[in-house]
């Protein structure tokens, strides 16, 4: 199962995770069978590329997104996708990784999502507080 993290940079499971999920520099995706790392860069249309974060991610066949917390819409969209989101996670993506295998990160839902969010659009993603 591959999933991924929005993240600062390109330094693997060393990078930190990004707040603002749609404004990351890169997403790093870790096969959770094979350990193999992989970063991408963000190209969606919040960089000044095309198409949404989930598009981009489902493409590298991610199965699970990890994060600080996103919006309803964006949760909406994972799903659509067939990703999971679960949030909480804090540090670097090692520590996130860590606490996502010990089930210490809550599975996102609508009900959960970022409150400030609820019915706003996915150019802002904050940490849930």
């Amino acid at each position: 199962m591959r999933v991924a993290f929005p993240t600062l940079g390109n330094k693997g499971l060393d990078e930190e995770i990004g707040e603002h999920f749609g404004r990351v520099p890169t997403y790093t995706i870790v096969d959770l069978e094979t350990n193999e790392v992989k970063i991408i860069p963000n190209t969606s249309y919040h960089m000044g590329g095309v198409g949404y974060p989930p598009e981009l991610l489902a493409k590298e066949q991610v199965k699970v997104l990890i994060c600080k917390g996103l919006g309803r819409r964006a949760i909406n969209m994972f799903q659509d996708f067939g990703i999971d989101v679960y949030i909480g996670a804090t540090g670097k993506v090692k520590d996130a990784l860590d606490a996502f295998k010990k089930g210490l990160l809550k599975k996102a839902t609508v009900e959960n999502a970022c409150k400030e969010h609820a019915f706003g659009d996915m150019h802002h993603w904050h940490e849930r507080i």
